[in-house]
């Protein structure tokens, strides 16, 4: 199998449940371990990266969580199928460009995934849809506890998981919630929301992870502190921070709704009329389209594109989906044309109209 046959597949993550009338996408657990007796990341040759891979995906075969996984090897993958896969949240921009023994496990419905030769020797990962960190942790511990008794880790009794990069050294995890906050930008709050989120200790970043824009209104915030902290400690905070974004989101679409209703409206209407009938659509012109659209859905003014569609919408409209679906390398004005049909016919399709 390549990975350009799951340009069509809908990752469970995007189900739209749990979150929040709209406001949340998913949740994610990760967890960053090293193996004890390897070089770190970032001194390791080709051949010890050769055997973590083969020491990781042994203890994998020893996994019932793992059980019917996928492995991909990075290195004999072009840039489109590494592409994709960061699209689908299961390697980071920072895998994909890298070079050498590297890899991805995960499971056929892409909550469970481990990425093998990171920064890291093992970046565990759960996702799941809406507002569930508790369980994605719940999951995430469980794989490592399958996986760490085939698999010595670097472990400090004094300093805990043992790192490539000493921020994450302690607990190793880093719990994010990916958030659309259109209320909070279109009422300019979101800068100082923002800078209140770095006091509390939270990093924020865009759709695919550090290094990566906000498109469409989607942040993604995660925990900074690994160390000197549990991991129900770390998960019960951003759960409470998380509420708080939520609750000052809201407030932030009735003002909207309150002191700008016509605009607001004619805002989401006009998203709907363009996604259905236009025949060039950017990559960032849709992700700005859908942010409106799915405004429309949190306000209750539009309740006929559910979040989980348009959640697997704003997925297979990525510059490698597209190309993957065409199986054809496409150029950008070429991917415009594409993905406004895709659109077209995905919504035509929705509300029955073929």
């Amino acid at each position: 199998m390549r990975p350009t046959e799951f340009a069509q597949r809908v990752a469970a993550w995007l189900a739209g449940t749990d979150d929040e009338q709209g406001i949340i996408v998913s949740c994610r657990a990760r967890l960053a371990r090293n193996l004890a007796a390897m070089p770190f990341g970032p001194r390791a040759t080709d051949a010890d990266r050769r055997l973590v891979v083969e020491q990781v995906l042994g203890a994998a075969r020893d996994s019932s969580r793992l059980r019917g996984a996928l492995y991909f090897d990075l290195s004999l993958l072009d840039a489109t199928e590494r592409r994709l896969l960061v699209e689908r949240h299961l390697v980071s921009p920072t895998l994909a460009d890298a070079e050498g023994q590297r890899g991805v496990l995960f499971n056929p419905d892409e909550v469970l995934s481990v990425m093998v030769n990171e920064e890291d020797h093992l970046r565990l990962q759960a996702i799941l849809p809406g507002l569930r960190p508790e369980d994605a942790w719940f999951q995430v511990s469980a794989l490592d506890d399958e996986l760490g008794a085939g698999l010595a880790y670097a472990h400090s009794p004094r300093w805990g998981y043992l790192t490539a990069c000493p921020t994450n050294t302690g607990t190793g995890l880093r719990v994010s919630v990916l958030m659309h906050l259109p209320g909070l930008v279109l009422t300019e709050q979101i800068e100082k929301v923002l800078r209140g989120l770095a006091q509390m200790s939270c990093a924020v970043r865009g759709f695919y992870g550090e290094g990566s824009n906000a498109l469409g209104n989607l942040f993604q915030v995660s925990n900074q502190t690994t160390l000197g902290t549990s991991e129900p400690e770390v998960v019960a905070e951003l759960l409470r921070i998380t509420r708080l974004l939520v609750t000052s989101e809201r407030e932030a679409q009735q003002v909207l709704l309150t002191e700008a209703r016509s605009q607001v409206e004619d805002k989401v209407w006009r998203a709907f009329g363009l996604l259905s009938h236009a025949r060039v659509l950017s990559s960032q012109e849709f992700m700005n389209l859908l942010s409106a659209l799915r405004l429309g859905f949190s306000l209750s003014l539009i309740d006929t594109l559910p979040t989980g569609f348009m959640n697997h919408l704003m997925l297979v409209t990525q510059p490698s989906h597209l190309q993957a679906q065409a199986d054809a390398e496409l150029s950008s004005d070429e991917r415009d044309v594409r993905r406004a049909a895709l659109v077209r016919q995905r919504i035509a399709e929705v509300l029955g109209r073929t």
